[in-house]
């Protein structure tokens, strides 16, 4: 007998969250600005736009959203270099828009989480420009990391520190009369500088800006670079090249220095002060889980991202280790554990895991695990449709920094913020009345919201499906979990009421029914009491 579980039912719009602890079972929906949906023609994404698309969301049954940088900046890197932290750039629109999308988002349902970037400013920060005018040791220059260079005219950088962007962590300043003057750092592109944590001033400031976004009601933030704002005493040497491909595989001398915790410490006693149960999220690479979890320990931050399931393979014994070490180092400190398959800044997993059919075939199942995983999960915006990275943008129409530096990060992150297909024929796929600041594939209409809304096997209805089973059974989200025994390259978890299996191997496998089925990525063939699990899928079983 066969039978097909592929998703028919759509849920309502999201019901209003738990009031006590809503992020430890949250499904969190990570919204790029620039590449959601675009108001006012000029082909990039803005504030009014995610606000129109709101009730998009809100069906889809997640409970927050998360906003990447809308703060006035020159958009060196995507926003992350940030000019004014309580303003809003005009590519976006005015702080009268991100007022109305608060507003409007928590009439629906929706809880809104918005970044702050605390590791360093853009370089067109008026505490930047004042530096660069003051004489070096000037007060200005003490809110960041400027020193004389090494050699005998300071012509080298005062450290062997490499920016995670590719070539030195340092740039050197000119003097007024154009002479070589003293380095600054920065650990990412020259145009964001990186501030010193140890300035008084540096911390008054951020508690300042997270009262003003707090007081306009955000639900919290997402906390970037939060392992870099602290940097070794002494700013040591590493002795070695190619650092990026350190991080988060050992402590470095400028990411996740213990002195970290004492910032997330005074930050979570602010977001206490407040009412409703504001939260902070960690962007935390560490080389353990057991350090990732000192940011969620109970006086720190609320939740942390768990990199090492994101960068997992598709192998069920790798993905049994990385589940268990993630959730044995939280539950080391009471805290939920995240899970995320896909962000802003790495490929889209259906690429990941092969790409073409095999890809999608995976991330749909790879989809189900993760919402069936105790803690919280995030979404990055277009996973839901089954999007696939854009791996052949032309060179010329590329804007991440990563790209124009080739012994810095791996690739380029373009091909993950791509703006995602709404409904149409033709680009832009209903993302605007314009076009789009990337281009988008043709093949995309067939992956639009429009063309895969109704259709009970599209990823769009999984999603939905599964979203709407996760608010309906008592046992997800938040809570325990053990392993079932299953055969080699199967896993196969058990929930109060639930059990899901997961076939990660390239054939089908058999094994016996373990309750009813409600929810699978395939369709299942039933042999009394046994079942075919077809390859590289998940099914979900209420038991």
């Amino acid at each position: 007998m066969t039978q097909d579980l592929a998703p028919s039912v759509r849920p309502a719009a999201a019901p209003s969250a738990p009031a006590d602890g809503w992020w430890r079972s949250a499904v969190i929906y990570q919204v790029y600005v620039r590449s959601f949906a675009d108001s006012d023609g000029d082909g990039i994404g803005d504030l009014r736009g995610i606000r129109q698309r709101l009730p998009y969301l809100a069906e889809l049954g997640v409970d927050a959203v998360w906003l990447t940088p809308f703060y006035a900046s020159p958009q060196a890197d995507g926003g992350y270099d940030v000019a004014d932290y309580r303003a809003v750039d005009p590519l976006f629109g005015e702080l009268s828009d991100a007022d109305d999308l608060v507003r409007e988002a928590h009439r629906l349902g929706l809880r809104v989480i918005v970044d702050i970037v605390p590791n360093h400013t853009s370089e067109r920060h008026a505490w930047f420009r004042e530096a660069l005018a003051d004489r070096p040791g000037g007060t200005a220059r003490e809110r960041y990391h400027f020193r004389p260079g090494r050699g005998t005219g300071g012509e080298l950088p005062p450290n062997d520190w490499e920016s995670v962007f590719g070539g030195p962590a340092w740039t050197r300043t000119t003097g007024p009369g154009g002479e070589p003057g003293e380095w600054y750092l920065h650990l990412f592109a020259p145009e964001q500088p990186d501030l010193n944590w140890e300035n008084p001033e540096v911390r008054q400031e951020f508690e300042s800006v997270l009262r003003f976004w707090l007081d306009l009601g955000v639900d919290g933030f997402r906390i970037d670079v939060a392992h870099g704002m602290v940097k070794a005493p002494g700013l040591p040497d590493i002795g070695r090249k190619e650092q990026a491909k350190l991080i988060g595989a050992q402590v470095l001398p400028f990411f996740d220095q213990d002195g970290v915790h004492e910032i997330h410490r005074g930050w979570r006693a602010l977001l206490d002060s407040y009412e409703g149960e504001r939260i902070g999220v960690a962007e935390a690479w560490a080389p353990t889980s057991e350090r990732l979890a000192l940011y969620v320990r109970p006086d720190e931050l609320h939740q942390a991202f768990n990199f090492q399931f994101l960068t997992c393979d598709w192998d069920a014994p790798s993905m049994r280790k990385v589940i268990d070490e993630s959730l044995a180092a939280t539950l080391s400190v009471g805290a939920p554990t995240t899970w995320v398959l896909s962000n802003h800044d790495v490929v889209r997993h259906t690429t990941r895991y092969g790409g073409g059919e095999p890809g999608l075939r995976r991330a749909r199942a790879a989809a189900l695990l993760m919402l069936a995983l105790p803690g919280s999960a995030y979404v990055y915006q277009g996973e839901e449709l089954g999007l696939p990275e854009v791996v052949d943008l032309p060179d010329e129409v590329r804007q991440d920094p990563a790209f124009f530096r080739g012994d810095g990060q791996d690739g380029t992150r373009d091909g993950c913020r791509v703006p995602i297909p709404w409904s149409g024929e033709s680009a832009p796929y209903g993302f605007g009345p314009g076009g789009s600041w990337l281009p988008q594939p043709e093949q995309w209409r067939e992956l639009s919201v429009a063309a895969q809304s109704g259709d009970p096997r599209s990823t769009l209805e999984l999603y939905r499906s599964a979203l709407t089973l996760r608010r309906e059974l008592a046992g997800l989200g938040d809570g325990e979990m053990r392993w079932l025994d299953a055969p080699e390259g199967v896993l196969a978890l058990s929930r109060p009421g639930f059990v899901c299996t997961l076939n990660t191997l390239g054939h089908e496998v058999e094994l016996p029914v373990p309750g009813r089925p409600v929810l699978a990525t395939a369709a299942l063939e039933f042999a009394g009491a046994a079942v075919r699990l077809p390859s590289d899928s998940c099914v979900w079983w209420a038991v």
